[in-house]
Order: C-alpha cells, then structure tokens, then sequence
C-alpha cells in the first residue's frame, strides 16, 4: 500500500516553503503527497509581495475530494491565516476522523505576526485539540501559552510545552532553533515523557522553509506507520542534513531553501 500524506497549507510561489516544501519533503521520503491550498502568495527568497486566501468553501472541497478518494494516512497543517478557514479545516478532520501534525505559523523571522488575534484564538480552539502533534517555534509557543517573550532557556522551553498539552494537543515540539548556542534543540512533549532533541547549529543564510519541511517530514514518517517520537526524531535528521547542503543549491537572491533532495542531486 502506498502511504499517502496530505499537506494543508499556502502555496509559495518561490518553491521553498508550504505546500512545495512539503510536496518535496513527501517525495523525498518515500510518500505520496497530496495537498489542499489555503492560500496563494507571491514570493520569492526576498520575502512575500502578496497574498490572496482561498475561500473556506473551496478549502472544504479540497478536503472532500481528497479524503472522500485517497487513503490518506498522515495530515500536516500550515498556513491559515483566516478563522473561516481554520473553522473550515477543523470540520473536514472531524468529518473524516483525521488528527493532524499542526505547524503553527504564526510569527514571520522577522517577529511580525501572520495571523489576526481571532484567528489566533480559533486555531488554538479548533485545531490544537485536533493535533496529533503540534510544532511551535519559541516565538509562537510564546503566542499560544499568553507569554510576553520567548523562551530564552530549555526549562521555560519545557514550561511552555506543558501549558500547550493543556490546549488538547497530544504532543508538542518546542523548536529552539532561535536560542542562542551552539546546539539547535528542540523539546518533545507527550504529557508523559520529555525528549531533549539536539542538533549542531549550522551557520547558513539558506534557511527558508524549515519549519514546513520538519512538520512535513514528520507526518511523512506517520504516513508510513512509524511511531511518533522516532518519526519526530528521523525528521529533524532529515531536516539537518537539509539545512546542511542547502548551500549547494544557488536559488535566488536571498534566503534560499533548504535542500531538500540532498541525497541524491549531483552537485
């Protein structure tokens, strides 16, 4: 049986985040990806000039002929910026008895918020108790537990994931990506048991669409049937060593992607 997982999430036109980074990451580890776009934008390794959102009627059609067809069995979320749509996404996976990895975006690098603060507060309502595990970075673990600032440290990492399980979510990965240090570490959270996840920091300006391939890959792991702590842990491998040779790629002007087929391009 082929596993298949779908990405719900904005397209990017420059093809290094939402639904292409995650299309990329499915292929790349061995699953068939099929996708339901909430939003077009136009962007580049610049930065984003516009965006238009699709309608939550046609995000529910997406849904329906999807799931009414493929045997779809891991479901990753990014991209919502409005609570109709959100509201919309949270029905389908209710209708069709789906749980979902959920990648919060929320806050640009930059710190700007993504979304309005009622769509904010649907996503935590609607679709965090639909989360089979949900991926915050620290900035947007901080927006979701009603903090001022970001973690600076992994025991307030730890605290804030703790107060995200309360929202429902069956497990939480607090990305540390942004703490100072040389380790990347990000913490996992299942109400039981807490998982150190360290990387070596790399310094590279090719960084764009790490947070869509790390949720991608773990529900890519998912789709196949491994269990969520070791599919969390093989997608920040596969993540690592993306970030690792993104700087073999020459995309853009900017900040370029994450190499996402780094095993087997030739350079």
């Amino acid at each position: 049986m082929t596993a298949i997982a779908l990405s719900i999430a904005g397209s990017d036109s420059g093809g290094g985040a939402g639904i292409q980074a995650d299309l990329k990451t499915f292929s790349a580890l061995g699953v068939y990806g099929a996708s339901v776009i909430t939003a077009i934008t136009a962007q580049n390794t610049r930065g984003v000039t516009a965006v238009e959102d699709v309608s939550a009627e046609i995000v529910s059609a997406q849904m329906d002929a999807v799931f009414s067809d493929l045997d779809v069995k891991a479901v990753k979320i990014g991209m919502v910026s409005r609570r109709e749509t959100i509201a919309a996404i949270a029905d389908g996976l209710r209708r069709f008895g789906k749980r979902a990895v959920v990648d919060p975006v929320m806050v640009a690098t930059s710190g700007d918020a993504l979304l309005r603060p009622d769509a904010v507060a649907a996503l935590i309502e609607e679709l965090l108790p639909l989360a089979l595990v949900v991926t915050p970075n620290l900035a947007e673990a901080a927006l979701m537990t009603g903090r001022a600032i970001a973690a600076g440290d992994e025991a307030e990492m730890a605290r804030q994931a703790e107060a995200i399980m309360r929202t429902g979510a069956h497990a939480v990965l607090v990305k540390g990506g942004h703490l100072k240090g040389q380790e990347a570490t990000d913490l996992f959270f299942d109400g039981d048991t807490l998982v150190r996840l360290p990387a070596g920091r790399i310094e590279t300006r090719n960084d764009h669409g790490t947070g869509c391939t790390l949720s991608a890959a773990i529900a890519a792991g998912l789709a196949k049937g491994v269990p969520l702590i070791e599919a969390v842990s093989a997608a920040k491998a596969y993540l690592h060593a993306a970030i690792s040779a993104a700087d073999r790629l020459e995309i853009g002007q900017g900040r370029g992607p994450v190499h996402h087929f780094h095993r087997w391009w030739k350079d």
